[in-house]
C-alpha cells in the first residue's frame, strides 16, 4: 500500500502462489479476500514462481511442505477471476518424466483457457549445485532449447514465451528467440534464488539489446503487462544501466586491491 500510494505509477509485481497460500494460512481468511485486499491495496500482478513441476508425486519429493498443484493452480484461478494478471513458470531437469512436463503444461493451457490469467510462460532446467539434489547431472542447452520449444507449440494460447539467459547464459539466452521465445525477460539487478545454486548470469541492458540485434529482430521495451513503452523511455534505461556499469567498474581496482 505505501509503495502504491508513493509511486502510483509502479506496477507491484510481487507474492507467488505459495506465498498467497501461505498467507490464507497464517490469517486464517479466504483465498478470494486475500486476493481482494491485496489487489485494493495496490498488488498489480503476480510471479509465477515455485510452480516448479505441477504434479503432487513430483513436488513431494523435490519440496518438503510446499503448496500443491491445486493449490498453486487455485491462487491464480482466482486471481484470474479478480481480473488480475500473472505469469507461469517451470523448472524442470530433475526427478519428472516427460510425461509430468506434459502435464504440467497441459494444466497450464487448460487455466489459460478458462481465464487468460498468464501473460507469459518461463521455463528453466533444475541447477543442482548446492543443493541437497547435487546428485543429479545438469539438464544440458539442447534439453532447454528443445523443452522451450515445445512449450511454445503447445502453449498457444499464453501470449508470450520468455527466454531464461539467467540460468543459460547469453548465448543460449539468444538463441531461445529463434526456438520459440520472443521476450529476453528483464535486467537483473540482484538475484538470491539460482545464485544459491552457484549458477546465475548477469547481462547488460546493452548485452540484451545486442542480441536482440544480431538476429535480426527489434529490440523493445515492455512493461510487465507486455505493453511496449515509447522509445525515450528504453534509451532513458539504456543510459542508466550504462552509467551503473561505469560506476561499478571505477570501483574494480578497489576489489582487486583487496583480493590481493
Amino acid at each position: 500500500g505505501d509503495i502504491k500510494s508513493n509511486f502510483p505509477g509502479v506496477n507491484v509485481h510481487g507474492f507467488s502462489p505459495p506465498e498467497i497460500h501461505h498467507f490464507t494460512k497464517v490469517n486464517k481468511l479466504p483465498l478470494r479476500t486475500v486476493l481482494e485486499r491485496l489487489k485494493a491495496a495496490g498488488l498489480g500482478s503476480l510471479p509465477g514462481g515455485g510452480a516448479e513441476i505441477l504434479v503432487d508425486r513430483v513436488r513431494k519429493k523435490i519440496t518438503r511442505g510446499k503448496v500443491l498443484s491445486d493449490d498453486w493452480l487455485n491462487v491464480m484461478r482466482v486471481w484470474g477471476e479478480l481480473g488480475g494478471k500473472g505469469s507461469a513458470t517451470m523448472m524442470f531437469g530433475h526427478v519428472e518424466t516427460m510425461a509430468e512436463r506434459v502435464e504440467h503444461l497441459q494444466r497450464i493451457r487448460q487455466l489459460q483457457s478458462e481465464n487468460e490469467v498468464f501473460n507469459a510462460f518461463i521455463c528453466w532446467t533444475f541447477q543442482p549445485d548446492n543443493t541437497q539434489m547435487s546428485h543429479i547431472a545438469p539438464t544440458g542447452s539442447h534439453e532447454y532449447l528443445r523443452t522451450l520449444a515445445i512449450s511454445r507449440l503447445y502453449l498457444d494460447n499464453v501470449a508470450n514465451i520468455q527466454s531464461s539467459w539467467v540460468t543459460q547464459g547469453l548465448k543460449i539466452g539468444q538463441l531461445s528467440l529463434i526456438s520459440g521465445a520472443n521476450d529476453m525477460g528483464s535486467l537483473m539487478l540482484e538475484e538470491n534464488v539460482v545464485a544459491e545454486a552457484g549458477t546465475v548470469h548477469y547481462l547488460t541492458l546493452d548485452q540484451i539489446r545486442d542480441s536482440i540485434l544480431e538476429l535480426g529482430f527489434e529490440p523493445r521495451q515492455r512493461n510487465v503487462h507486455y505493453e511496449l513503452l515509447s522509445e525515450e523511455i528504453a534509451d532513458h534505461a539504456v543510459d542508466a544501466n550504462r552509467r551503473r556499469m561505469a560506476q561499478l567498474a571505477d570501483q574494480q581496482p578497489d576489489v582487486y586491491s583487496i583480493a590481493k
